[in-house]
């Protein structure tokens, strides 16, 4: 979908390098560290959302943080994504987002008033209140953390640790777009919708849910798209030979960014699924009724690699067996 002058090795390069890939790398030991002793614990680390088994519902619980880098280059963008991140982990596992408690410090009174504000409009947007949490008013620092409470019916999740063999990689986004004027690391879609049309974007995974049409999804977040993938496939156990002339991207020149610079950025709203064939088409047609691209843009294997072609080159992005992936989990046999 695109010409560029960068060659395959330059892009796993960059993809590794990156420090949305590399901040991942810390989470392996801390699993290691924490035990769950909980038959109700349906799936914890590795997803999108913890699962708590809630008689035929599952109780889906999650939070992020903000990294600060955004806080330092816009509070109010910093307080928007706040929500909207955790919105799309509930999302990512076809569930319904329900309700959110956050964690603010904040350093000074004016980075206060624009979080919130930020925070207040994402959550208007997508209809998900913000119920409570916890502030430290005298920090010397500022900082939000949000947590999320979500449901769906158990039958109907969508894990990240479920891919297949033989596999098609969807990635589904919306490309009507800026490049966020605070965040060149941001691709910004959501706030140019209109409340109506993000809803009906983060529903569509509950009817891919319902519908049982993907083996396994995942939320686009911080590492990019090829990062992103890197991480379902870890948990997983699987790899992945991927296109990158079928990557979807806005003009490039359009927005003056590079691939690479595409390949690294948070999307305002995209998921990566794995689905067999014969369902393509169907959730092509899902995502195309709420404005959404959806291309194929390679097939899971029983490799361990993540590799990426462009013509006769190609390149490992990741070796799991050999490094880790990306959160360091372990779980590749």
């Amino acid at each position: 979908m695109g010409e560029y002058t960068y060659s395959t090795e330059q892009i796993a390069h960059a993809i590794r390098t990156y420090d949305g890939v590399r901040r991942k790398k810390e989470i392996g030991a801390m699993v290691r560290d924490l035990h769950i002793d909980s038959q109700a614990v349906i799936a914890s680390f590795g997803e999108d959302a913890a699962v708590i088994k809630n008689g035929s519902d599952a109780l889906l619980l999650a939070a992020d943080g903000i990294w600060s880098k955004l806080m330092d280059a816009d509070p109010y963008w910093a307080g928007y994504c706040a929500v909207l991140v955790n919105i799309h982990d509930i999302a990512a596992m076809g569930g319904k987002p329900l309700a959110m408690v956050d964690v603010f410090s904040l350093s000074n009174t004016t980075i206060k008033n624009q979080v919130i504000q930020g925070m207040h409009e994402a959550s208007r947007q997508f209809g998900v209140p913000i119920v409570g949490g916890h502030l430290h008013p005298d920090a010397p620092y500022s900082v939000i953390d949000i947590a999320i409470l979500g449901i769906a019916p158990i039958n109907d999740l969508i894990f990240s640790n479920t891919a297949c063999d033989g596999d098609k990689i969807l990635i589904a986004i919306d490309l009507k777009g800026r490049v966020h004027p605070s965040c060149m690391l941001n691709w910004d879609s959501a706030t140019l919708r209109t409340a109506d049309e993000v809803r009906g974007q983060i529903s569509v995974m509950q009817k891919i849910g319902a519908g049982k049409l993907v083996t396994a999804g995942k939320d686009i977040s911080n590492p990019g798209i090829i990062g992103s993938l890197g991480m379902l496939l870890e948990v997983s156990g699987k790899g992945a030979d991927v296109d990158l002339n079928e990557m979807p991207h806005p003009d490039l020149k359009e927005h003056n960014i590079t691939f690479e610079h595409w390949l690294r950025m948070y999307p305002g709203m995209g998921f990566i699924l794995t689905a067999k064939e014969e369902h393509v088409s169907t959730i092509t047609e899902l995502f195309k009724k709420y404005d959404m691209t959806v291309c194929s843009i390679g097939t899971v294997n029983d490799s361990g690699e993540l590799r990426i072609y462009h013509n006769d080159s190609s390149a490992v992005v990741f070796d799991f067996s050999k490094n880790g992936g990306v959160m360091h989990l372990g779980t590749y046999p």
